[in-house]
């Protein structure tokens, strides 16, 4: 199958430009568009007692952080970068609607092979929701 638009779901760990650079040599090899996302956290949506910070400012940071880390990532990977997006929420349902929305054909991810990877792992989530083919990079 020739996959025409690839999507990169990164954790901006220092693992993440492994995940870039080898979806990016794909994209190539396919002539495919690439774009890259990540996923944080709803920080207000967890927590529910009082709180003396304003989360929405906090959340707007990281997000505009998370873009820069994106747009730098994209600027490594040797191969034009189509969209990156930042969002938050369920890992799993933000990429699903991700995939409809830019009729994404593969999604590639890194999974850790770590203790903590092993009980609670977000690509497992993703697995057993993606309606399109995935490529799982392992990283140690």
């Amino acid at each position: 199958m020739a996959y025409k638009h690839i999507l990169v779901a990164i954790d901006l760990s220092d693992d993440s430009h492994v995940i870039v650079s080898k979806a990016a040599e794909l994209a190539k090899a396919l002539d495919a568009k690439l774009s890259l996302i990540h996923i944080d956290v709803n920080y207000a949506e967890l927590y529910t007692g009082l709180i003396d910070i304003n989360l929405s400012d906090a959340q707007h940071r990281m997000a505009d952080e998370a873009q820069k880390q994106l747009q730098a990532l994209a600027d490594k990977a040797n191969y034009p970068v189509s969209h990156t997006l930042v969002g938050s929420g369920d890992l799993s349902e933000e990429i699903c609607h991700a995939i409809d929305d830019m009729h994404i054909e593969l999604v590639v991810c890194g999974h850790h092979q770590d203790f903590w990877s092993k009980i609670l792992s977000s690509a497992k989530q993703l697995i057993n929701r993606s309606p399109v083919d995935m490529l799982m990079i392992p990283l140690k």
